[in-house]
């Protein structure tokens, strides 16, 4: 089998704060800027990967979730227990200072784990943890 990740979704609750994180601190590329019914999907990628992408969307387009389940999402949305994207570098000490001279909310800083990697914890806009491993 021949199977590759193409893209992940990841909630946003405010689209130009997210644009901002993740193409201005990160340096993602935006691939896609959807408008629909008074929401905004949200399509970026790093540089150089166009095959792998992350959709930032909003969650009131999920299909079938309640009113009860909308507000459990943003409440974990609001203590950043709802969705995690690891993403990895290759120089994590330049990587985590550019991301924490731009004010992003640091969770962790770079610490060797024990599992064997080295890496760090911040937040995005919408409360998402992004774990950032440095490739060894």
């Amino acid at each position: 089998m021949d199977i590759t990740i193409h893209a992940s979704f990841l909630p946003h609750n405010d689209p130009e704060a997210s644009l901002a994180f993740y193409r201005d601190i990160l340096g993602f590329e935006i691939r896609k800027d959807v408008g629909y019914n008074g929401m905004r999907w949200l399509t970026v990628g790093p540089a150089g990967q166009p095959e792998t992408s992350v959709v930032l969307y909003p969650p009131a387009a999920s299909p079938g979730v309640t009113e009860d389940e909308h507000r459990t999402i943003a409440e974990m949305m609001a203590k950043g227990t709802f969705a995690i994207l690891l993403l990895a570098t290759r120089n994590l000490a330049e990587a985590f200072d550019r991301i924490q001279a731009s004010g992003a909310e640091i969770v962790q800083e770079p610490a060797d784990q024990p599992y064997g990697v080295r890496d760090c914890a911040v937040r995005d806009p919408a409360g998402n943890l992004i774990r950032l491993q440095e490739l060894r």
